[in-house]
Order: structure tokens, then sequence, then C-alpha cells
């Protein structure tokens, strides 16, 4: 289904993004990224940190980092300080990028047994798992380049035939 090389491919471009929108969301006042917007998390911030607790939670269930102790998204979604947010996002996009440059095909086939806050113990087929870490976050990343642009902000592109040379590099 996937090779480490997507996998890979999708590391860069989850940073890239995720820069590109920290940048953006740290033009606006805090007052502006935490403003409730009608999103699914509510903000800019919230969502933000959504998708930062999401991609820890998986990193977890698949042995890259030690679990999270949190009990509910809900718990995730607190204000935080943005630049203290800025360092752990860049901090855990650095641990993506190495988990998809250790990755081997042996690490991505096989069932993945892990525990879901909403739905208990699930097993499921690794691949399509490596695909919703990434997917996930280009989802509510879309959410967060809309609330930008509807702030004012200023986000680049999103398309992966333009990511910058210095993220494409393996």
């Amino acid at each position: 289904m996937i090779t480490p090389e997507y996998a890979q491919m999708m590391a860069r471009y989850n940073h890239w993004q995720n820069d590109s929108l920290v940048k953006a969301a740290s033009t606006l006042t805090d007052e502006d990224r935490w403003a409730e917007r009608g999103a699914f998390w509510g903000s800019i911030g919230a969502t933000f940190r959504h998708i930062y607790w999401a991609d820890f939670l998986w990193l977890a269930r698949f042995g890259v980092v030690e679990a999270p102790k949190i009990t509910s998204f809900a718990d995730a979604q607190a204000h935080i300080d943005w630049d203290e947010f800025v360092g752990q996002r860049r901090e855990l996009d650095g641990v993506i990028r190495d988990w998809a440059d250790g990755m081997t095909q042996g690490d991505i086939d096989g069932v993945l047994t892990y525990k879901s806050i909403s739905y208990g113990e699930l097993s499921n087929p690794k691949a399509p798992l490596i695909v919703h870490v990434f997917n996930h976050a280009t989802h509510h990343r879309g959410q967060i380049h809309m609330m930008l642009t509807a702030a004012g902000a200023k986000p680049d592109d999103t398309d992966i035939p333009i990511m910058p040379q210095e993220y494409k590099e393996y």
C-alpha cells in the first residue's frame, strides 16, 4: 500500500506546512489566534493544538514517544503560550521526520493494536494508520488555512510540487 519513501515525503510535507501555518499565525495577536471561529475545534490555536496532540498520540501508539498524560482531546485544547507551542511543534515535526526516515517496509506491514480515547482497544493494519496520521493533519491544517485567511493572515501555498528544497531533502 505505502512505502517508507511515501512516509518520508509526507513527513517533510507535514513539517513544511506546519512551519508555514505557524509563521502566518504568528502575525496575529494571541487573542486572534484563540478567537472562536466556528471551526470544529473552535479557534486557530485550539486546532493547532488538536493536530499536535493527535500526532503525539499516534507516535506513542507506534512506540516512537512515551504516551502523553491526557484523558481526552478536550484536555489538549487548553490555551498555551504561543512561543512554547511553536517550540513544541517544531520539536515534534523533527520526531516525525526521524520516525519516517528510519521507517522500513517491515514497520509499515502488519497490524497495530492500540487504545483509542473514543473507541477503546482497536487493531488495524499499520499502513492505513500511517496514511491517517498525515491525512488527519492535512485535514485540520486546511481548516487553519481558512481561519488564517479569514483573519487577514497570508498562509503560503500548500501544493506538494512546490515544496521548498530544504524540506524535500532526505
